[in-house]
């Protein structure tokens, strides 16, 4: 048997965290799904952390952490000039729970799963609705 009050308060958080990766994109759409992200959830990533346009021949990720655990409110219409590609990596709820707050702005189209035992990594395309 398992004691779960020995688990301590990061173990819990854990459970709730969701590493979001985006790319293919412009930094203007990068930055639009990231405002939806903080707009709905708790983020390390601070509104003045634009993403900005990089030259050069190697592709481009902007990467943040939300905290799925508690929803604020729903970020309503945000249009995206193009696709954006969102990598996903954390628990199975907390990647349903990301999955269901982006389909309420955008358009989630699955584009691959990998799967393990406690987590999951989902890539996801997203565009306008």
């Amino acid at each position: 048997m398992v004691n779960t009050s020995d688990k301590t308060a990061s173990e819990h958080q854990e459970n709730y965290d969701v590493l979001v990766s985006l790319s293919e994109c412009t930094a203007t759409d990068a930055s639009t799904v990231f405002e939806v992200l903080r707009h709905s959830f708790a983020s390390d990533r601070a509104a003045s952390e634009a993403p900005a346009e990089t030259n050069g021949p190697r592709p481009t990720v902007w990467s943040a952490t939300v905290d799925v655990s508690a929803t604020k409110e729903p970020a309503g219409r945000a249009p995206l000039d193009g696709s954006v590609t969102v990598d996903a990596q954390g628990g199975y709820w907390a990647i349903d729970r990301l999955r269901e707050h982006l389909g309420k702005t955008f358009t989630v189209e699955s584009a691959g799963t990998s799967a393990g035992d406690q987590e999951q990594e989902v890539r996801l395309r997203l565009t306008s609705r």
